[in-house]
């Protein structure tokens, strides 16, 4: 984070005496709609994609910072991943990141192309650490929710695309990037896009901003597992270069350098008086040891829940 199934017999019965002119065919009755539901997200998975980032980090000097050979080793583990799964990935190279780093996009087949619904996280991290935290846990998450829509392959309403972001360290660029590069059109086509930045801090706090479809599907997630959510007044994350272009945002996190309250640590639990994460920023942000793992376990499933309630509802 940078500071600043379904019933068909009956209906397709019906449609077919509609065409023939049977006089029965109006009293049919009709399929309820149906949702399917989210799968659980296996966290052990999550911090398996966690490790490999950190081993990646450690072979590369220490850090992924956008422009290094640790950012671009990551951008290739997540696109390897993807593309194994079926997804159509594009390695967009963000001219203007240091060292034209790649953005990620990944598109799973089907859902009306003309109503996406964009779920993202930054894949890079500064260059004191290896980002682990900030944002390996969200980039993780990410690509294991896509990587579970891709194995159960649900038959979708809305085109799913997913984005791990390049240069949000340096003033998210890698999305203001994408973003400006969108004609008229392809933007509209975006209903909303939710960003998930450092959902895994020790001392977690548990925060959705938005006002919308996928926010609401977040937040009552965590209402249906009894975690009450607040908004979080940290700032920034790459939901703003989507914010800024007119279309509908949700930043989600675990909280970043601002001290827990002590109505929210008998809330959420945790250290009243301490930052959500007290290695932000620093080369303290390793795996596993800056990894809340129930935090993590939490939000990869509201994540999922968003992704389905929204692709496939």
């Amino acid at each position: 984070m940078k500071r600043q199934a379904t019933r068909l017999g009956v209906a397709l019965l019906a449609a077919t005496a509609l065409a023939l002119g049977a006089p029965w065919a109006s009293a049919a009755p009709q399929a309820p709609a149906t949702t399917a539901a989210a799968p659980d997200i296996d966290v052990a998975k999550v911090k398996g994609h966690l490790d490999q980032l950190q081993s990646i980090a450690t072979a590369n000097g220490g850090n992924r910072a956008t422009g290094s050979q640790g950012h671009a080793k990551s951008a290739a583990y997540v696109k390897q991943q993807l593309q194994a799964a079926g997804f159509t990935v594009t390695s967009q190279s963000c001219t203007s990141c240091t060292g034209q780093a790649p953005n990620v996009i990944a598109d799973w087949p089907g859902g009306d192309a003309n109503q996406v619904v964009m779920f993202g996280a930054h894949l890079d991290g500064v260059s004191a650490g290896p980002g682990i935290n900030d944002d390996g846990s969200g980039s993780s998450a990410l690509l294991e929710v896509a990587l579970t829509l891709g194995r159960t392959k649900p038959v979708l309403a809305k085109h799913v695309r997913f984005a791990w972001w390049a240069g949000e360290e340096q003033g998210l660029v890698g999305s203001r990037f994408y973003v400006n590069g969108l004609s008229s059109a392809e933007r509209a086509k975006i209903k909303v896009y939710s960003t998930f930045d450092m959902i895994a801090s020790p001392n977690a706090g548990y925060f959705v901003n938005g006002t919308n479809d996928s926010a609401t599907a977040l937040r009552n997630y965590f209402a249906s597992i009894n975690v009450a959510v607040e908004t979080t007044n940290e700032c920034c994350s790459d939901d703003g270069s989507f914010r800024n272009a007119g279309i509908p945002v949700v930043l989600a996190s675990t909280g970043a350098s601002a001290r827990k309250t002590s109505a929210q640590a008998a809330k959420w639990g945790g250290t009243a008086g301490a930052a959500y994460d007290s290695c932000y920023h620093r080369a303290c942000d390793r795996f596993p040891s800056n990894i809340n793992d129930v935090a993590l376990d939490r939000f990869s499933d509201a994540i999922a829940s968003a992704v389905w309630k929204l692709g496939v509802g």
